[in-house]
């Protein structure tokens, strides 16, 4: 849109690189921007492994402006990628829940510390790579709205930003398969055509969480406990609740002659109960923090398609508000391992409602 200053989240990636192509092209005067989150202790590991915005995501994102013929910026985001996103991950994991840092991140560094930033330089919007659309709901709120490929399906991880933030939010790849950006990007001559997508949390590369964490948290870390069974049980000992989620199976060196299951981490005992491969499905869990997207609130029950991880198809449920800021998901079919500290979404008609944070499969509110 002529005149209007739209800049663009850059992660050296092909995604974020086509999208300021496209907004380029579509008449936008395009600034591009990486986010500065590595910590100083981090700095000769990000060197090494690199990361969605790690120092070789600095290269390839000036590289790519470079090509377009667009300003290049580095914004600074240490502070806040360090209290909202690795201080949140470690807290979560030492209560014994599995939490999604993508998802802090988008809503709290990417769009609120970011878009802050860009609005008061003057621009109009931000935009990111995401395989993502924006739509605006008949009643006038804003939604994300699934992408045309649902294999690159990003929605789960934006359910969780604002309506201020969806208005001044563009997704231009969200139109596209991944195989027409790669080719999109080949056509425009970007460097980073056929650079590989990054699959790990960009702050463990490594993924070795557990040795994250123990670096992260020193001496509040949860020494050894107890495998145990639902009933209390002891079954042997574990290396610490840190290492574990619900539903995991590999990595649990016990001697039970047969595949045994995580279905509960609890923190106050440090103990990890073991069960069989039907204890992990459930048909009810609780959530809150809740964001509502596509509907301003729940007035009464209704019936959605709800998915409880990224990777998650999504499942026919029922949802109900039961308390304040608390929302009950009853599934038609039960659901295999309901995570707290990951998230529910809500969709309808492949627009995300909202979504919650699960606090478990009980009602404990």
């Amino acid at each position: 849109m002529a005149g209007k200053k739209v800049v663009v989240g850059m992660s050296g990636g092909v995604d974020s690189s086509v999208a300021a192509y496209l907004l380029k092209q579509q008449g936008y005067e395009v600034i591009g921007a990486t986010m500065q989150i590595w910590q100083d202790g981090d700095r000769q590991e990000e060197e090494e492994n690199g990361g969605c915005c790690g120092l070789s995501a600095v290269d390839d994102a000036r590289r790519v402006a470079q090509e377009l013929d667009i300003p290049y910026y580095v914004m600074n985001f240490k502070k806040e990628f360090q209290c909202k996103v690795i201080d949140y991950f470690v807290d979560e994991y030492l209560t014994g829940r599995t939490p999604n840092p993508c998802i802090a991140c988008n809503r709290y560094v990417k769009w609120e510390a970011m878009l802050k930033r860009c609005l008061e330089i003057g621009a109009d919007y931000i935009a990111t790579g995401h395989y993502a659309r924006i739509a605006r709901m008949p009643g006038g709120r804003f939604a994300v709205r699934n992408s045309v490929t649902a294999k690159k399906d990003q929605t789960y991880a934006l359910y969780n930003l604002t309506q201020e933030q969806l208005a001044h939010t563009l997704m231009p790849v969200g139109a596209y398969t991944k195989e027409e950006i790669r080719q999109i990007a080949k056509e425009a001559g970007l460097p980073v055509a056929h650079k590989p997508d990054s699959q790990e949390i960009c702050f463990i590369p490594d993924h070795d969480y557990a040795a994250y964490i123990e670096r992260q948290a020193g001496e509040r870390v949860p020494g050894a406990g107890n495998f145990v069974t639902k009933d209390g049980q002891v079954l042997g000992r574990h290396l610490g609740i840190t290492h574990y989620t619900v539903g995991q199976r590999k990595g649990l060196n016990l001697a039970m002659g047969r595949p045994v299951f995580i279905t509960q981490i609890r923190p106050e005992t440090d103990e990890v109960v073991i069960g069989e491969a039907q204890d992990v499905f459930g048909d009810t869990l609780y959530c809150n923090k809740i964001n509502y997207m596509g509907m301003a609130d729940l007035p009464k029950p209704r019936e959605v398609l709800a998915k409880i991880r990224y990777a998650h198809g999504g499942a026919a449920c029922m949802i109900e508000q039961v308390a304040e800021d608390v929302i009950k998901c009853t599934f038609k079919e039960p659901v295999r391992a309901i995570t707290p500290g990951q998230a529910v979404v809500f969709y309808e008609d492949g627009y995300v409602l909202g979504g919650g944070n699960i606090i478990g499969t009980e009602a404990v509110y």
